[in-house]
């Protein structure tokens, strides 16, 4: 199976979406942040801190060449790793590319109810925060709508919305299933 990444804005469930894919597919979940932190052997806030966001874009490039080898692997991209170089034609040359789409709405619940585990807007009022989500779509989109697929991933609240999403997925892009063992 060709490298599958998830990208797209914070909040638009590219975690959720790739761990409910692992756990019910054959393939290797890897949230590309996580990957950095462990490789680095420090979190990205620490790495933009004492280094800068060049250095730390490096690295993330770095490990996206590193996770984009491996086969049978399902890639949760940070939300600004297709903004940066050429990671978006990367990404396509090496596996396929679905950008999660989430209605601006959506976005702005999950971010709110979220914001203190992302030092990026922790301290953004509401209304801060929903103009905030806006201008970096705006950005972002030219590079988002580089990708090959569009999944949309508004419903994702609960455990029924996320089991169906993953049969539309699985379906969609042909995944393989986890076969059940016997024991006997």
């Amino acid at each position: 199976m060709k490298t599958i990444f998830l990208i797209g804005y914070m909040g638009c469930g590219k975690s959720t979406l790739g761990k409910a894919l692992a756990q019910r597919c054959d393939i290797e979940f890897i949230d590309l942040d996580d990957y950095i932190e462990t490789r680095a052997g420090k979190k990205i806030r620490e790495i933009f801190a004492d280094e800068g966001e060049a250095a730390f874009r490096g690295i993330e490039r770095e490990m996206l060449l590193e996770v984009s080898e491996k086969s049978n692997v399902l890639v949760a991209c940070g939300g600004g790793t297709p903004c940066f170089g050429d990671n978006m034609s990367l990404m396509n040359s090496r596996g396929i590319t679905v950008l999660l789409q989430t209605s601006h709405e959506r976005l702005f619940e999950r971010l709110k109810r979220g914001r203190q585990k992302r030092p990026l807007i922790a301290a953004l009022t509401d209304e801060q925060l929903d103009v905030f989500i806006e201008e970096q779509l705006e950005k972002r989109m030219p590079h988002y709508s580089k990708s090959a697929e569009i999944f949309d991933s508004t419903l994702l609240e609960d455990e029924n919305q996320i089991e169906e999403k993953c049969n539309a997925f699985i379906s969609r892009f042909n995944l393989p299933r986890k076969t059940q063992s016997t024991n006997f």
